[in-house]
This record gives C-alpha cells, sequence and structure tokens, in this order.
C-alpha cells in the first residue's frame, strides 16, 4: 500500500448532506497534514485545492466519494491504470459499491490513512466498436466499463437482431431487445432487472443477460472473463447504441463489429467491514 498523502473528494451535485460531510472530512483531512483535493465547483464553499474530475483522479492517492454508486462509477472509469483505492460513501438508496456509512465515513478514512484497510480489485469490461470498410463511422471508438455495457435500440418496443461469438466461435444469435454484457460488480445492477443472477464481485467473469429476448430459451450466461466477444447486428437494424455504465453512449449501426474483452486495469475499491453477504440481505431485503 502506497501512503496516502492527499485525498480527492467527489460530492454528489445538489445533495446538502454530501457537501457538509465533505466540509468535515476535509477540515480532519487537513488537520492530518494531507491535502484535500476537490471538484473545481465545490473548491471555494471546502477551502481545497480545485481540480477538474479527470485531474481530481489522477493526483490523488485516496478518493473518497460522497453519494451513490452512479457518482462512483463516473470516477472509476477516469482513474485508469494507476488502480486509487476508492472509498464509496452511500448517502442513501440502494448502493452496492458505495458500502460505507455517513457514519462510519471518518472512523474508516482514518483507517485507511493510517495503512489499515484492503481493496478488493473489480474488473473492467473494454468496448471497442470498428466501424466495417464504407462505414460513415471513421474512428475505432474505445469504453470501459466497471458495471455493464449495454446494447439496444433507440426506439423501444424494436428488437435487435445480435450475431455472439465467444473466442473466436458462434455463441448464440439473439433476437431481443438488447443484450447486457456485466462484470460481476455489475450483476447488481441491469442485468439484475434482466433475470441475471448475482455474481460474487470478485469473480473473473462476464455475465451475457438478453433483454426481454424473442426466445424464451435465451438465458442469462456466465462466461470466463478471458474470453473475447464479436457482436454484429443484423442487417436493418441501423439506430442502435451501446451505452457503458448507463453514463456514456455511441450510436453504432450493421457496419460496426462490436469487441468486448476483458479490461487491461482493474478499479480498487477499499473493502468495508460489512461481508458481502450482509450487504445482499440488506440491500435486498433477504431478512
Amino acid at each position: 500500500m502506497h501512503p496516502i498523502k492527499s485525498v480527492g473528494l467527489v460530492v454528489k451535485r445538489d445533495d446538502e448532506r454530501a457537501l457538509k460531510l465533505a466540509r468535515h472530512l476535509c477540515h480532519w483531512i487537513r488537520a492530518q497534514g494531507l491535502i484535500a483535493i476537490v471538484e473545481s465547483q465545490f473548491a471555494g464553499q471546502l477551502e481545497a485545492e480545485p481540480h477538474d474530475t479527470r485531474a481530481l483522479a489522477a493526483r490523488a492517492d485516496l478518493i473518497v466519494v460522497l453519494g451513490g454508486d452512479g457518482t462512483l462509477l463516473g470516477v472509476a472509469r477516469l482513474i485508469g491504470k494507476r488502480e486509487t483505492p476508492i472509498l464509496g460513501v452511500n448517502l442513501g438508496g440502494l448502493g452496492f459499491l458505495t458500502e460505507i456509512t455517513v457514519d462510519e465515513a471518518l472512523p474508516t478514512l482514518g483507517r485507511i490513512v493510517a495503512g489499515d484497510y484492503d481493496v478488493d480489485r473489480r474488473i473492467t469490461i473494454e468496448a471497442i466498436i470498428e466501424p466495417r470498410e464504407g462505414s460513415h463511422r471513421h474512428q475505432i471508438r474505445n469504453f470501459c466499463a466497471l458495471n455493464d455495457v449495454v446494447l439496444n435500440r433507440h426506439a423501444l418496443g424494436k428488437m435487435l437482431d445480435m450475431h455472439v461469438t465467444a473466442r473466436g466461435e458462434l455463441f448464440c444469435i439473439y433476437r431481443a431487445d438488447g443484450l447486457i454484457i456485466s462484470t460481476p460488480t455489475g450483476s447488481t445492477a441491469y442485468a439484475l432487472s434482466a433475470g441475471g443472477p448475482i455474481l460474487y464481485p470478485t469473480l473473473a467473469v462476464t455475465l451475457l443477460a438478453p433483454i426481454c429476448p424473442h426466445t424464451l430459451t435465451n438465458r442469462p450466461v456466465v462466461l470466463p472473463d478471458d474470453f473475447e466477444l464479436e457482436i454484429r447486428l443484423g442487417p436493418t437494424d441501423h439506430d442502435a447504441r451501446v451505452t457503458v455504465d448507463g453514463q456514456e453512449t455511441a450510436d453504432v449501426g450493421p457496419s460496426d463489429l462490436i469487441r468486448i474483452r476483458r479490461g487491461s486495469h482493474a478499479v480498487a475499491l477499499v473493502r468495508s467491514a460489512h461481508p458481502y453477504f450482509e450487504i445482499w440481505r440488506n440491500k435486498l431485503r433477504w431478512g
């Protein structure tokens, strides 16, 4: 573990509780002789160094996310190969990535600064969209997801024909409203509502979950994460899109090849004191 010299705070926008907690944490961080880094829009209110989110992710030795899973996902995609530890503090709602409560935030931060912490290295998936020759799209587009990559149509109620190969072999021809390709971390997100299984978050696997498949025997499937997937759309599927972690989108069509593979880096999430099974029981109300 590298010593913590600077702490980046990512504060959920338009949330007074998040801002109040950020003030408290900033005061504590400076009292320990550490550098507090925040996004520019909060710098004046928190008396901390201003940075845009990308610069914050590049400089901080630890990132504390005050918000929900969506806030954390946006930060996680910016960290890249640094694998900076991320501590997620949940301010309410159904959060599987932001596991720490508000009351636990300061004691947990104290343990991390003292070097008493562990991280889970969560796998990511990379989506590469390659245009075919003659396409009006010329650039190869690359995306990284901690949760999932979703392929569907812009127009609701219309199905896609998706030819999927895995490790160079034809795997399945889906006719469905869409397809979710998920990491174990994302198995409790969109894939869960599509009937997918809950996966232990540190497994090295990829989940494929069709959305409302035309053939009822098309069920969610779990594959080894070293299987590279290739997806091509049917000749009439001109208005499809790829959505990454619910936050980034790209238009795709029959002229594009969509390749999915394990990401080149992981995301390091600070492990909370709560076991996964306890989190599942509480979040999903299993009793």
